[in-house]
């Protein structure tokens, strides 16, 4: 029952670890393609940002081209008033340049000198061109030309609009590579131009560690072999590539199988190490009861022995005496037998059942108390051959009839019915005694586990050995009702 209890443990423990490390495999393996995907999501954003600030930046280039043009356009139409044969109405002509100025929403100021300004914006009215304000509407180049022979120049700056978008689009370009480098996934993150040997940003990663050319060489062929960089468009139509490596949460994982083995090799050591000291115990109690069984099973005779040298001593030697005597010497010589088998395999032969059992009872019979009645039951003209060592049988059937005695305490019957099939020989040995709980019934055939005020716990489970080891039969308990008396029963193989 150990043995299979410490194999089912092991096999339990392995299991057990083997089931933790595929799921703790199964985890990481989802945790790594999600990873993936979540990377390879975020590059793809990154791709679609990049195109978007290409089509912003064109729009802002096609908008400036746009604005020269009619600023072009515009100091053309001034131009044109040089012209003495002008037919065009002068008011039309007016409107028609205050039109182009004003749909366009661009500042623009004319000067015929620096200290002059003829045209200005409404706010900008009595500052003189010069310094921060000249700065300011020199961004694009001034146009210069003459009307009636004075000559102008004309300064504009972009739309206030284009401003506007312009200032988001600055810091739209600022934060883009911040952006896209300290990312929501937490991954550490390193992009690199297409040479890939200049950093143009890194996430998650301390910039130190990356700073020297050959560190920075081995940390990408590092990131490289745990994942395929991702190649990404950045703006200008600039190629990239995103180098990433796995989140400390997946390499944590990837330690956790060793830390499960580790577990289950202690557990294993454990529990090697708690049946090794429970089979030295049992051993040690075994060796104990078998001292303690030796001195009892030799206590009866030797003191047998003893009464009748004293008695003898005085007397007359006679057959009867001698008879007696015998019958003690052969109690020894049983004895010696049965614990010279204890421990080696038993010679089987063929004997008859019926008579080692009658043996085993003649002899308590004249040794138990009076009001302890045997009865004894084979049925008549069968033969009960079974392979046995008499010795050893007659001393399982000594034990149980000394249980069922203790447990009538001294008053009672007991029964011994044998019946048989073709394959094996069935003897139930029952008693009228006190009977056993359900949790006592557990236990009785562990060593060291006695009812009895002086009792060792040793005869139940050396009579179970015997029959089940040695003679390949069983010994259980068949039923026991508390009040009512217990049934054993004794299945032997023919």
């Amino acid at each position: 029952m150990k043995t299979r209890l410490k194999w089912f443990i092991t096999i339990l423990t392995i299991a057990l670890a083997l089931l933790a490390l595929w799921q703790v495999q199964h985890v990481a393996s989802q945790v790594r393609q999600s990873e993936t995907e979540k990377v390879r999501l975020w590059a793809n954003a990154i791709g679609q940002r990049a195109r978007l600030v290409d089509a912003t930046q064109q729009f802002f280039q096609q908008a400036t081209l746009d604005e020269h043009r009619k600023m072009e356009m515009y100091t053309n139409i001034l131009q044109s008033f040089n012209d003495p044969d002008l037919t065009t109405d002068l008011q039309f002509s007016l409107a028609y340049v205050n039109y182009i100025v004003d749909s366009s929403h661009t500042p623009i100021i004319i000067t015929t000198a620096r200290d002059s300004m003829i045209t200005v914006p409404q706010e900008l009215k009595g500052q003189k061109l010069e310094g921060p304000l000249l700065d300011e509407f020199s961004q694009n180049p001034p146009f210069n030309y003459r009307i009636w022979g004075m000559p102008m120049t004309l300064y504009y700056k972009e739309s206030q609009y284009y401003t506007q978008l312009r200032q988001v689009l600055d810091g739209f370009m600022r934060s883009f590579m911040s952006d896209i480098t300290n990312n929501s996934i937490f991954v550490p993150v390193i992009i690199v131009d297409s040479t890939r040997t200049h950093v143009l940003a890194q996430g998650n990663i301390d910039s130190a560690a990356i700073a020297n050319p050959a560190h920075l060489l081995t940390r990408l062929e590092k990131m490289a072999d745990a994942n395929t960089p991702i190649e990404i468009t950045l703006p200008d139509n600039h190629q990239a590539f995103v180098y990433y490596e796995t989140t400390p949460l997946l390499k944590s994982l990837r330690w956790a199988p060793i830390f499960y083995l580790f577990i289950a090799f202690v557990l294993l050591l454990i529990s090697y190490y708690l049946f090794r000291t429970a089979r030295s115990a049992e051993q040690n109690r075994i060796w104990v009861g078998l001292a303690k069984e030796t001195a009892h099973q030799l206590g009866t005779p030797l003191s047998s022995l003893m009464a009748w040298t004293q008695y003898l001593r005085d007397k007359e030697f006679t057959p009867e005496y001698a008879s007696e005597v015998e019958k003690d010497i052969h109690r020894l010589e049983t004895i010696t037998h049965r614990f010279s088998k204890i421990g080696s395999t038993p010679e089987l032969k063929d004997e008859n059942v019926r008579d080692a059992t009658l043996a085993a009872v003649s002899y308590l019979q004249s040794r138990a108390p009076r009001r302890v009645k045997f009865d004894v039951t084979f049925p008549e003209g069968e033969e009960f051959v079974a392979p046995l060592n008499g010795y050893l049988f007659q001393w399982v059937i000594e034990n149980l009839c000394k249980n069922a005695i203790d447990a009538m305490d001294g008053e009672g019957n007991i029964g011994i019915v044998a019946s048989q099939d073709a394959r094996k020989i069935y003897i139930d040995i029952s008693d009228t005694g006190r009977g056993m709980t359900p949790a006592i019934q557990k236990k009785i055939f562990q060593s060291g586990f006695t009812t009895k005020t002086r009792g060792w716990g040793l005869g139940l489970p050396l009579a179970r050995r015997i029959i089940n080891q040695y003679h390949r039969g069983r010994l259980y308990l068949k039923y026991s009702v508390p009040g009512q008396g217990s049934v054993f029963r004794i299945v032997l193989r023919k």
